[in-house]
């Protein structure tokens, strides 16, 4: 396989792809760890004990549920620098803090205390490991989002206002357009289709293979 390289470089552990809610995360990140041989660590939204309180009373469950994903993701991005393989992880420390956390504070979801203070624990986390080797950005209009959400089914995300994800994609642009933690790929995902288009996958495999290639 074109990525047997890539696993076996010691400077190569953690690619990380980041998106908004029905970007193509989980299917991405599935697809690059089989081509390439890497290991996926997924979010847990099944394991996840608040998600759906959160969905039924963001109010009282927002600030419990970020404390969560901020913890599972610390604990993830630990194991991938302590471990000696390369690790592609679905969505990054970074999205709770800058993108999902304040856009709760703003809605009124969460209270400024609240939000201080998770804020101010992702800033001690995040100073004690390194950012990804690669970062991939999954760009997506909303009626693609929607479109991948319906398809998706899942019964929590039923409830999800467009208002909700209009707001997270305008955070996902600023985050991004300011991003300088290291490598970034961005790939638009209103034109391709890797689930279903092995082209598509095949470009992308292509680009990240690239990007890759420039860290050796």
């Amino acid at each position: 396989m074109s990525g047997s390289n890539t696993q076996s470089s010691p400077n190569i552990k953690h690619i990380a792809i980041a998106g908004n809610i029905g970007a193509g995360k989980t299917t991405l990140s599935e697809k690059l760890g089989r081509h390439f041989g890497w290991d996926v660590h997924y979010e847990s939204t099944t394991e996840n004990p608040y998600l759906s309180d959160f969905y039924e009373d963001m109010h009282r469950w927002s600030f419990n549920l970020q404390i969560y994903f901020l913890n599972s993701r610390y604990q993830q991005v630990l194991k991938i620098l302590a471990g000696d393989r390369t690790v592609v992880q679905d969505r990054t420390i970074y999205e709770d803090a800058y993108i999902f956390a304040p856009n709760l504070h703003d809605m009124g979801l969460m209270s400024a205390r609240d939000f201080d203070n998770y804020f101010q624990l992702f800033r001690t986390m995040s100073s004690q490991v390194q950012p990804p080797d690669l970062l991939i950005y999954l760009k997506a209009s909303i009626p693609t989002l929607v479109e991948h959400i319906q398809e998706r089914g899942r019964d929590y995300e039923g409830s999800m206002s467009l208002d909700y994800l209009k707001r997270l994609n305008k955070r996902y642009e600023e985050w991004i357009s300011s991003y300088d933690e290291g490598r970034l790929l961005i790939i638009d995902a209103d034109h391709v289709d890797f689930m279903r288009n092995p082209e598509d996958l095949g470009d992308i495999i292509n680009q990240v293979s690239a990007e890759l290639h420039g860290l050796f």
